[in-house]
């Protein structure tokens, strides 16, 4: 289950870079736990990897939005925990589908947010495809 969370705290965290949401603010100290190994990688990818990365991210920023909005209207928390994990399997499946592994993706989206100069480009990524 960890991998689960941290795909949708790295989720949160890069549509909030792509698509303004709120919500990567209450991700982000999920993820700063694995901030080292994402620096330590930093430096190891590729261009097509950090083009992958801000295709997934725009797909999962759609799923994003669609699922706080399930996630806000749910009414109990066993109702958010499947409205959670059904978020979970959409992002990983766009994630696997760009070409990327999940831990990848995630190492990725927390390294952009420790590299301005990497956001920036993925930014740019981002806005070109």
């Amino acid at each position: 289950m960890p991998r689960f969370t941290a795909l949708f705290s790295a989720a949160l965290l890069a549509t909030g870079l792509m698509a303004g949401t709120v919500q990567a603010q209450q991700s982000a100290d999920t993820a700063q736990s694995q901030a080292p190994s994402a620096e330590a990688q930093a430096q190891n990818f590729s261009d097509q990897e950090l083009q992958q990365f801000a295709d997934a991210s725009q797909e999962i920023a759609v799923v994003s939005q669609e699922y706080t909005e399930r996630l806000q209207s749910a009414e109990d928390e066993e109702s958010q925990q499947e409205v959670r994990a059904e978020a979970n399997e959409k992002m990983i499946e766009i994630v696997e589908n760009s070409g990327l592994d999940v831990d990848t993706f995630n190492a990725i989206g927390q390294a952009i947010q420790q590299d301005p100069e990497m956001m920036q480009r993925v930014q740019e990524m981002a806005g070109q495809s």
